[in-house]
């Protein structure tokens, strides 16, 4: 039971950081929006986005998918919006 509760007390942890961080941003933005420091909230935006961009470029995505032992299943979507299934023929006229 100790191995329980030390990952629900992590995961509350992890939340409680989580909404700290989106509380700072929320109120750093609104205050560069009021003084109308419109030039800073564009860089730091920018920035932002180009750190998110790195994360994800670098992320190992491929060995991630190599670790699922799932298979994955046949994507019917094309044939759901056609209005098709898989076992659906099309006759040649």
């Amino acid at each position: 039971m100790s191995t329980r509760a030390s990952l629900t007390a992590g995961r509350r942890r992890r939340k409680t950081i989580t909404i700290l961080w989106i509380a700072v941003l929320t109120i750093l933005t609104v205050a560069l929006i009021y003084w109308e420091m419109t030039a800073l909230l564009y860089i730091l935006a920018t920035i932002g986005v180009t750190t998110l961009l790195t994360v994800v470029a670098l992320s190992d995505l491929a060995r991630a998918e190599k670790l699922s032992k799932e298979i994955p299943e046949a994507d019917d979507a094309a044939a759901i919006g056609s209005g098709m299934n898989s076992t659906t023929r099309i006759k040649h006229s």
